[in-house]
């Protein structure tokens, strides 16, 4: 196999693969939920006459997300470990659980947003308005739900990682300069 030209979409770029999934960054987490908090304040100030009360289903589905993740978090690292007892994997899988916790990630810190501003807009309307403790236990299970989602679609997301080889520990983790890299049928042009 030939050395890919420069043109190549899944060529190697400066700081590794193309098209790489990169682990969850804290600050995109923060960003989407302080825009999302501010969002929802914005919101629910001015739309709190016609707004329904806030239901129980969604910090529940979050809730139920969380602990499936978790689960699976622990299942596959042990199985990526192969820790006795604990079966194969297939990569494919192990890939798209490493893709569910990223997204899940993101998804509640979105929610964790909304229940964050709704939250406090409420704490603040607190005596002033008679609906604020209809909807303010729903608000706050929504902040811990997502902080609990946030926490096991992170630890999904990491159990995912296959650790080094022992060929790996030895070499560097980028730009192998001895052709270490290479399959032996590579060709350099």
């Amino acid at each position: 196999m030939a050395t890919p030209s420069p043109e190549d979409p899944h060529a190697n770029g400066p700081n590794g693969p193309k098209g790489r999934m990169e682990p969850t960054r804290p600050a995109t987490l923060v960003i989407a939920a302080l825009a999302t908090t501010a969002l929802a304040w914005i919101v629910i100030s001015n739309f709190w006459n016609l707004l329904p009360t806030l239901p129980w289903l969604p910090p529940l589905t979050l809730i139920g997300l969380a602990i499936f993740e978790g689960i699976e978090a622990y299942s596959t690292r042990n199985r990526i470990l192969r820790k006795e007892g604990a079966g194969p994997l297939h990569p494919l899988v192990i890939a798209r659980y490493a893709v569910l916790g990223k997204a899940s990630a993101l998804v509640a810190a979105l929610f964790g947003g909304i229940y964050v501003g709704m939250a406090s807009w409420l704490l603040t309307q607190r005596g002033v308005l008679q609906k604020v403790s209809e909807n303010l236990p729903q608000a706050l299970l929504g902040v811990a739900a997502s902080i609990v989602l946030i926490a096991a679609a992170l630890w999904l997301e990491r159990a995912c990682r296959v650790p080094p080889s022992d060929r790996d520990k030895d070499l560097p983790r980028q730009g192998r300069k001895d052709g270490a890299d290479r399959a032996p049928d590579d060709q350099i042009a």
